[in-house]
């Protein structure tokens, strides 16, 4: 019995050293909103740009949606309501410089 637990705590020990981690999303601490949450919330302020403060809240939406998708386009379908904040924002960013500037030069939009 005793043997058992000295192996026990020696393949435990030697886990503890291994250069790469098993897995690499659960070594740093869990603290802030995920990822999911981060994509959902840039969906809702891309939506909220179309109707209210689209050029504040375009480029909040751009901004939480690659943050959510992981700084990367390559994440699958698992990043669907990201990509869709990405794009929503970026329309709403645009329309909100076109109205800006034909606000500014006078032409009527």
């Amino acid at each position: 019995m005793m043997a058992g637990l000295g192996q026990h705590s020696r393949t435990r020990w030697r886990t503890h050293l291994r250069s790469n981690p098993r897995s690499r999303d659960r070594t740093g601490p869990r603290t802030g909103p995920d990822r999911a949450t981060l994509g959902v919330i840039g969906l809702i302020c891309a939506v909220a740009g179309f109707f209210i403060l689209s050029i504040i809240l375009g480029p909040v939406s751009v901004l939480l949606g690659w943050l959510a998708m992981g700084r990367r386009w390559s994440n699958g379908s698992h990043a669907l309501p990201a990509l869709v904040a990405v794009v929503l924002g970026a329309i709403d960013t645009v329309l909100a410089i076109i109205r800006i500037t034909t606000t500014a030069v006078g032409a009527p939009f």
